[in-house]
């Protein structure tokens, strides 16, 4: 029986470069340009699965939980939309971060250092966010099993991930690491990025049906990020339990 989804290495290379989880200069300069496609996608998506209507908190009282939440770049805009935002790590350096800049910042997230098998919580979730973290994990498959079982029925689960291509290989690796620079070279390991059908194979085995997936592609011109057809290298899986 497997009982660690953590990958020290993993963990240890994310906690070395964790004060610069807020510069949008810094280490994580790919993310927050990333991240106002990954708000409007899920904001969007669990508005029309929801049927909510409020305006000025669209995401009032939906409960989220941010698997590898970092920093905080995802956990603070659910948290402004009005949903109840719980946020976990396995980097306690990561953890310290996020809690400091939601203090500052005035806004009530619930952090916890914990990885999703060794998560306690009382009640389950509506939402729950794997962004960008499934491609870290020692064992995908128990990562998502365990994830599953913090999910309400009919709750949803966002996936992003990087697809295991010649493509991605050529951009999210050698572009991104070695040519542009947007990351520290090791941040990926293409043997770890995970194909769409590998990933709906293993959430259909924990009850989790696919409703939509997109690609998500970088405009260098535009200096920008858009929803795309193409999942060759980046996309996002919107999954409902059943």
């Amino acid at each position: 029986m497997k009982n660690n989804t953590i990958n020290k290495k993993e963990i240890e290379k994310f906690s070395k470069i964790a004060e610069e989880w807020w510069n949008p200069e810094g280490k994580f300069k790919p993310l927050h340009k990333f991240n106002p496609i990954r708000i409007s996608y899920i904001k969007e998506n669990i508005i029309n699965s929801f049927k909510l209507n409020n305006i000025n908190k669209p995401l009032d009282n939906v409960r989220i939980l941010d698997i590898g939440c970092g920093g905080g770049l995802l956990s603070e805009p659910m948290c402004r939309l009005g949903a109840q935002v719980f946020g976990i790590d396995a980097s306690e350096r990561n953890i310290s971060i996020a809690k400091l800049h939601a203090k500052k910042n005035n806004l009530n997230i619930d952090y916890k250092c914990a990885s999703p098998e060794n998560f306690k919580t009382e009640t389950k979730f509506d939402v729950i966010l794997n962004m960008e973290i499934v491609e870290h994990v020692e064992d995908i498959n128990f990562f998502l099993e365990s994830c599953s079982k913090l999910l309400k029925k009919n709750g949803i689960m966002f996936v992003a991930t990087i697809n295991r291509t010649l493509k991605s290989y050529l951009f999210a690796i050698i572009g991104a690491e070695y040519i542009l620079r947007w990351l520290p070279i090791g941040t990926h390991d293409w043997e770890k990025f995970v194909p769409p059908d590998e990933l709906i194979r293993i959430q259909d085995k924990n009850n989790l049906k696919l409703e939509n997936l997109v690609g998500m592609k970088f405009n260098l011109i535009k200096d920008e990020w858009k929803i795309s057809n193409d999942q060759s290298i980046n996309y996002i899986g919107k999954f409902i339990k059943n």
